[in-house]
């Protein structure tokens, strides 16, 4: 198993700090999973589904440490690499003319997610 993408959508909330997306081997993309800053530090939460008694049950998770580990270490690298870009993006942003910042943000956007038709989607049927 090859992690081929990792897309980091950070957020500004007390623990959960970002959303990510990933690519397995160029054909499998998972969505929702979560970095959180926990008590202990920093970990991936998989994507859950809320039950009706209140619990939370995840939706796709690895079935064992090892494919654990390397999904973690993965999705932190790619998060701590998005928040030191984030850092230097102001600085680059200051230096260049403010007309050319607005025009590479629609180019910014189209590189977010690739698309999925939305019939595979489970939501969709919902």
């Amino acid at each position: 198993m090859e992690i081929t993408d990792v897309k980091v959508f950070p957020v500004e909330e007390e623990r959960l700090k970002a959303y990510v997306t990933i690519i397995i081997d160029n054909c499998f993309l998972v969505r929702e999973i979560k970095v959180i800053n926990g008590n202990s530090g920093f970990f991936v939460a998989m994507p859950s589904k809320k039950r009706k008694d209140g619990t939370y049950r995840d939706l796709a998770h690895p079935i064992n440490q090892e494919t654990r580990d390397k999904l973690e270490k993965v999705i932190l690298d790619a998060y701590w690499k998005r928040m030191e870009e984030m850092k230097n993006e102001p600085e680059a942003a200051s230096e260049s003319e403010p007309e050319a910042a607005s025009e590479s943000e629609p180019e910014a956007a189209s590189e977010s997610e690739p698309e999925v038709a939305s019939e595979s989607e489970p939501e969709a049927a919902q």
